[in-house]
Formats: structure tokens, C-alpha cells, sequence
């Protein structure tokens, strides 16, 4: 039986660098055939009607059905997948607390229809923005659905994270391990290299004959680089991340159902880990076995490092507190 797939926001930049890596097998595997459901705004069905042509016209042997509609009812119908990309960007003179509400409004719905209309094993992988919190509206929304299928976009981050650890160390990106992301999607985030390893090896000795005072380095350039890389690709290319975010999304899910061999990053459900409060859908390490994340625990983290975790879980719980003063959870 095929996996159904539901994609929201399907006729925009992610959703269309998502489809056509999805049909070609790359996110569930080359024996895993797959149903597409694209849910759009009104304005959006032309892209993606358009994008479902291209996916006809690709001929992709595992895709067994595209559907295209504006109804959540029908687009989470029988869903096992649901990648929930469409969201309300942040505009000129918008306030913060206009953004939560603004998203709220789309992301409570979803949950709700989620929960009505979609199979018994969902997996929700949240993508936009703040994404953290739009999980956390949709889950709260999802009654009778474990909050646990509800999860938060931060395998980007970590792909930055390690991608710029290994320019900085001159490894392959493929022998970097253990770069987690904790707290917020956002330029809070922590991303962690205190237990990182290149090639099996801690990295300690080697990045400081490569970058000298470990902790400037950090606090100065890799940090900022990996929480600000969205804006400076804004900058560079003239529009946000789009491949890379896909990509990103694709690594999560597939590791989500097939497993994970190490750590690797998600904003999942706290139950109270490393002192972040219950309830929030926060970055954390994290292993996927037997379909299901589970949070690594046991890590030290110095009190510099925990400053910063901090600082990042005291933003989701403002954003939480701020949809719940609009009455939204």
C-alpha cells in the first residue's frame, strides 16, 4: 500500500523543491510507493496544479496519485505524512504577536483537521515559521493524536552546523557527527559542538589548532553563521532558503522512519529533559528507533552552554505564552 503524503503550501518555492525528490524516492525509499496530496490557499491551486502536471509529466514510477485541493478535509484524508510548510511570513510593521496570531489561525485548523481526517500512524514534520510554536498550535489542536507525531524543522540547522564545522576543520561533511541543535528555530538556536566528532574522533584537539580560542570562535563566528545563515542566503541570492530547507526536510522524515545510527536534531515534545518546561516543542539530540524519536539524554552541558540553552527555551516559552493570551491554545 502507498504512504500517503500531504504537503502544505505545495504551489510555493519548498513545496515544489519537495515534490519531485518525494516521488523519486528519496525521502521513503526506491521501494516505497507514495500518494501525493497537495493542500493550498485558493491563490496558490495554479502553482499547484501546475507542479502536479510537472509530476505527471516526470513519470516517476513510485507516484501512484497526485490530488490538489483547498479543502484540509481532503488534504489529510487517510494522511500517514503530513509536511506542513505554508505559513504566514512575517510583514513590514508586522509585531510579533500578530505573526503568532496570524499562524495560529492556520496551523489550529490543520491540527484539527489532522486529527479528524488522517491515519492512525501520522507523522507531522511542522517546516514553517516560527516553527517551533506552529507544531505546538497544531498539536494542541490534534486532539486525541499523541503530541509525539508533532515535530519542528531543525535538521537545517544541524546541516549548517555541520557543514560549517567541516569547511572549518577541512573534513567531509559526511564524517561530522553529533552537532545538535537545542532550543528554538531561530536566532536563539544553540547549535552544540561540545560532543562533536569527525570521524569517529572528538573534534576538541583538532578545531583548536584550526581556529585557536575555541570559545571566541564559537561566540563570534560559528554560532552567528549557522543561527543568521537564512538571512545572509536572503542577502547573497535575493530570496530565502528553498533547496536546502527541502533537503533538510527529506533527511528528517527519512530518518524518522527508517531510523537513525546516531544523534541527529528535531523539535520534539519535552517532557521536562535538561530542565526545558513540559510541554514545549523544543530542538533537542535525538535518535529515531523503531519510528519513533527519543530524546538522548545524559549530556553534560557547561554552565556556558546552558546560558544559551536557556535563553533559547525562554523564547518558546514566550511565544507559548503569547498564543495562549490570544486564547489560541
Amino acid at each position: 500500500m502507498a504512504t500517503t503524503i500531504t504537503i502544505t503550501g505545495a504551489g510555493g518555492q519548498i513545496g515544489y523543491a519537495l515534490l519531485f525528490r518525494i516521488a523519486a524516492g528519496d525521502m521513503l525509499g526506491a521501494d516505497e510507493p507514495v500518494r501525493l496530496r497537495l493542500l493550498e490557499i485558493p491563490q496558490g491551486l495554479g502553482a499547484a496544479e501546475g507542479a502536479a502536471l510537472e509530476l505527471q509529466d516526470g513519470a516517476f514510477p513510485l507516484l501512484e496519485h497526485v490530488e490538489v485541493t483547498d479543502d484540509a478535509a481532503t488534504g489529510f484524508e487517510g494522511a500517514n505524512i503530513a509536511l506542513l510548510v505554508g505559513a504566514r511570513p512575517r510583514g513590514p510593521g508586522m509585531e510579533r504577536a500578530d505573526l503568532l496570531a496570524a499562524n495560529a489561525g492556520i496551523f489550529g485548523p490543520q491540527g484539527a483537521a489532522i486529527a479528524a481526517r488522517a491515519a492512525s500512524d501520522i507523522r507531522v514534520t511542522v517546516v514553517g515559521n516560527p516553527a517551533n510554536t506552529n507544531a505546538l498550535i497544531a498539536a494542541s489542536a490534534a486532539e486525541g493524536v499523541p503530541a509525539e507525531r508533532f515535530t519542528a524543522l531543525t535538521r537545517l540547522d544541524e546541516n549548517r552546523a555541520r557543514a560549517q564545522l567541516a569547511q572549518t576543520l577541512g573534513a567531509s561533511v559526511s564524517d561530522i557527527r553529533r552537532v545538535p541543535i537545542w532550543g528554538n528555530h531561530s536566532a536563539t538556536q544553540f547549535p552544540d559542538t561540545s560532543h562533536a566528532t569527525v570521524a569517529g574522533a572528538p573534534v576538541g584537539a583538532l578545531l583548536v589548532d584550526r581556529v585557536g580560542d575555541v570559545r571566541r570562535w564559537q561566540e563570534d563566528t560559528f554560532i552567528p553563521r549557522v543561527a543568521k545563515r537564512g538571512a545572509e542566503i536572503i542577502e547573497v541570492r535575493g530570496s530565502s532558503s528553498v533547496a536546502s530547507a527541502a533537503s533538510a526536510t527529506i533527511d528528517h522524515v527519512r530518518d524518522w522512519v527508517q531510523g537513525t545510527d546516531d544523534w541527529t536534531s528535531a523539535g520534539v515534545i519535552s517532557h521536562g529533559e535538561y530542565g526545558v518546561p513540559e510541554g514545549l516543542i523544543s530542538s533537542f539530540p535525538v535518535r529515531s528507533v523503531a519510528g519513533r524519536w527519543s530524546i538522548v539524554e545524559g549530556l553534560e552541558i557547561d554552565d556556558w552552554a546552558r546560558a544559551r540553552v536557556d535563553a533559547s527555551v525562554a523564547e518558546l516559552v514566550e511565544e507559548r505564552e503569547a498564543v495562549r493570551a490570544l486564547g489560541m491554545l
